[in-house]
């Protein structure tokens, strides 16, 4: 079943940069979709350090179990993902096709199976086949280059109706380095943690225990501030690979956390990490309406983030928003249902510029037309003042349309 491509796509895509020390390619091993690349395979250059975050689910994915394993080598040399079978409740055969498939990896790229990270997204439960790797990687390995990255990003995509990719460069004491980010995503997304798959590749030289505090501080207001549906998936896994290949230019290694380039490259990290984030919110299954939801004034960043994630989960606002209701009213459902600290005769509430409700009540100079005409727009913005404290917080989320059902009424046929 394919989709139109949503509204909400990016007009154009960036340009990613070639990094240092990262080939891949892509292949077609019809895992479940037929003629369409289902395979990446992303070589890396010894020396290669490597982080990562992974889903809360207490039912992770066979390949989320292995990465979480090799993670404590602190080094990656090969990354085999596919889509169409997240290998997921997929019991003893699981272990085997992740064992399997990174032996294959490991011949095809002349390193450790410990050093080949893995990742899989699509349909959960269905055995995975290791000998569909078998049959693509030593051939996939003979075609690696340096790009084009949003090949790379078409290969992980299930429901995704258009790649994600986002880059940024960043001086660090002189010399440039280049962070690039492919991700997938459409349903199934609400994080605690990190959501979907993401990949992030940088030829900065840094130690794999900075990277990783960066990494795990980096999806707290990207990834991890986004929702689609309010389900947390199986398979979520974000990682960054760094190949060190910038010392050669003269970058001296990142060695501490407080090393003072360290603010400089972690603001173009979690950039990168936001842009992907905020691409997989505006390709949501079925949306039409990208939605930010800005908590203030409540009593903690955690509990603006809770009160946040109700309104933006909940489908009922969702299903306003698809049919362009200002219907503040379901805002404040949310704010009341989500078991934190708020005071009915304190909360204001807003559709983009247009304050609908102060002090418990529908705002005196409330316009119906003025809130009608934001409900219109592509981009919707709600904000709440919860009026108990200083603390705010954000999140991304998209509308509930009559296409999410489609999407996941029919999504096993």
């Amino acid at each position: 079943m394919s989709h139109a491509v949503s509204p909400l796509a990016p007009k154009s895509n960036p340009t990613l940069p070639a990094i240092e020390g990262v080939r891949f390619a892509t292949a077609e091993a019809g895992i479940k979709y037929k003629n369409r690349t289902d395979v990446l395979l992303a070589i890396f250059d010894p020396g290669t350090t490597v982080a990562g975050v992974f889903t809360t689910s207490k039912c992770p994915s066979a390949p989320v179990d292995w990465c979480r394993k090799n993670l404590a080598g602190g080094t990656a040399r090969a990354l085999v993902v596919n889509s169409g079978n997240a290998n997921a409740f997929t019991g003893k055969k699981g272990v085997e096709t992740v064992t399997i498939t990174a032996d294959i990896a490991a011949r095809a790229v002349g390193c450790a199976p410990s050093e080949v990270f893995l990742a899989s997204t699509g349909v959960i439960g269905e055995p995975l086949d290791p000998t569909k790797f078998e049959g693509v990687l030593a051939e996939t390995a003979t075609r690696v280059a340096d790009g084009p990255y949003i090949a790379a990003a078409e290969a992980i995509m299930t429901t995704d109706t258009f790649p994600k990719v986002a880059t940024r460069t960043v001086d660090l004491g002189g010399v440039a380095v280049s962070i690039n980010g492919i991700a997938k995503g459409a349903g199934m997304i609400a994080p605690d943690m990190a959501t979907m798959l993401s990949f992030i590749f940088t030829d900065v030289a840094i130690d794999p225990a900075v990277l990783q505090g960066l990494v795990s501080a980096g999806v707290v207001d990207s990834y991890n501030a986004l929702t689609i549906d309010g389900d947390t998936s199986t398979s979520d896994t974000v990682i960054a690979f760094a190949t060190g290949k910038a010392a050669a230019r003269g970058q001296a290694p990142i060695g501490s956390a407080d090393d003072p380039r360290l603010p400089a490259f972690k603001a173009a990290l979690e950039g990168v990490m936001l842009d992907l984030a905020r691409l997989v919110a505006r390709d949501g299954e079925g949306a039409r309406k990208f939605v930010t939801v800005t908590v203030e004034g409540a009593v903690s960043k955690a509990s603006a983030r809770r009160i946040a994630m109700s309104i933006a989960n909940s489908p009922l606002v969702k299903t306003a928003i698809a049919g362009e209701d200002a219907n503040w009213g379901r805002v404040v459902m949310a704010v009341g249902k989500a078991g934190e600290p708020a005071d009915r005769d304190r909360l204001a509430i807003w559709f983009g510029d247009v304050r609908v409700a102060v002090e418990g009540e529908r705002d005196p100079a409330y316009s119906e037309a003025a809130a009608s005409a934001h409900m219109k727009q592509d981009e919707i913005d709600i904000r709440v003042e919860i009026g108990l404290g200083d603390a705010s917080d954000r999140v991304y989320t998209c509308d509930l349309t009559k296409e999410y059902v489609a999407i996941n009424g029919d999504y096993r046929s």
